[in-house]
C-alpha cells in the first residue's frame, strides 16, 4: 500500500473501552511511519443500525477501510461478507473484515493468534489430550488452533452441553472421529488431560473466579486462558503457585492484532512496539470513539 495514503481502522463491538487493541495498531503504525486512524465502534456508546450489513454499509461509506469484530458481531457480520477466509469459514465468527476493491473479506486472526501463542510461548507443551472450556465463537477459533497444533484428542466442555456438544461434532467432521468430543464431567477430564485452556469470559475483572476449582489443577498440567485483562487471571494465578506452566491470554490478543495489521495495511508490523504498546494502556487516553 501507498504509506502516504490514510488508513481508517475501526473496533466494532459492545463495551470496548478497555480495549487494547487500539493502541496496538496505533504503535504499529507510528512505526511504519504510517497515517493511522483507529476508532471505537461501541454499541453501548451510540446508536448503530439494527443488523450487521447495515453497520457495514455505513461504516464502508464513512471511509473505512477495515474493522476489527468483536462481541456480539463476530457471528453476525458473516451475511455481510463477499469473500470468507477459511479460518473464518471453519471457526464460524470474522473478528477482521477488510474493505477493498468494493468488496468485504472476512478473517478470523484469533485462530491463528492462538496458535502463534502457542508456539512462542509453550512451544514443547505435550498436546496427546487437552481440555478446552467454552464452545463460543473464542472457543471456536481456539478449538481450531489446537487441532491444527496438533491435540491428539480435544476435550470440550460447556455451560451449555448442546453447544459443546455441536463444536465437537463440527471439529470430528473437519479433523476426523476421535479428534473431538463434548464432556459433562470437568473434573474428570482434566484429570487426564496434558493441558487445558480456558475460553470463557470467567476471570475477565467484569467476570471474577476461576471456570474450574483449584482442585482440579496438577503441576504437571499446563494451563492456558484467552482473558487478558487482567494480565493475570485467577486461574492462571493459581496454577502458577500449583507449579503449572502456564500461557497468557496477552499472546493471543497481540498474535491477533499483529495479523489483523497485516490484513489491513498489506505491512509487517513490529511486534516489539505493539507489545510494548500492550503493556502500557491507559483506556483513558486511548479510547478513541466514533463519532
Amino acid at each position: 500500500m501507498d504509506r502516504n495514503t490514510p488508513v481508517r481502522i475501526g473496533l466494532l463491538g459492545q463495551g470496548i473501552a478497555a480495549s487494547r487493541t487500539p493502541r496496538m495498531h496505533m504503535a504499529a503504525a507510528e512505526a511504519l511511519g504510517l497515517t493511522y486512524d483507529y476508532r471505537l465502534i461501541d454499541s453501548q456508546r451510540r446508536e448503530l443500525p439494527g443488523d450487521a450489513r447495515a453497520i457495514l454499509d455505513m461504516l464502508e461509506a464513512k471511509g473505512f477501510s477495515g474493522l476489527n469484530v468483536t462481541y456480539p458481531f463476530k457471528r453476525a457480520v458473516i451475511s455481510a461478507i463477499d469473500v470468507l477466509s477459511d479460518a473464518a469459514r471453519n471457526v464460524g465468527a470474522v473478528n477482521t473484515v477488510v474493505f477493498r476493491d468494493g468488496k468485504r473479506f472476512g478473517h478470523n486472526t484469533d485462530h491463528w493468534g492462538f496458535g502463534e501463542s502457542l508456539r512462542q510461548g509453550l512451544p514443547d507443551a505435550p498436546l496427546d489430550r487437552v481440555v478446552l472450556i467454552g464452545a463460543g465463537g473464542a472457543g471456536g477459533a481456539v478449538a481450531h488452533a489446537l487441532l491444527d497444533a496438533g491435540v491428539g484428542t480435544l476435550m470440550v466442555a460447556d455451560l451449555s452441553a448442546a453447544m459443546a456438544r455441536d463444536l465437537s461434532a463440527a471439529l470430528a467432521d473437519r479433523y476426523g472421529a476421535g479428534r473431538a468430543e463434548a464432556v459433562t464431567d470437568l473434573p474428570a477430564a482434566i484429570a487426564s488431560a496434558d493441558g487445558m485452556v480456558n475460553a470463557t469470559p470467567v476471570g475477565m475483572d467484569k467476570h471474577p473466579g476461576m471456570p474450574v476449582a483449584a482442585s482440579d489443577l496438577r503441576p504437571d498440567i499446563w494451563v492456558g486462558d484467552i482473558v487478558y485483562f487482567p494480565l493475570e487471571t485467577e486461574l492462571l494465578r493459581t496454577a502458577r503457585a500449583l507449579g503449572c506452566r502456564v500461557l497468557p491470554g496477552s499472546g493471543m490478543a497481540l498474535y491477533q492484532a499483529a495479523r489483523a495489521f497485516r490484513l489491513f495495511t498489506g505491512l509487517e508490523p513490529d511486534t516489539g512496539r505493539m507489545w510494548e504498546a500492550f503493556r502500557s494502556f491507559d483506556p483513558g487516553r486511548d479510547s478513541a470513539p466514533f463519532a
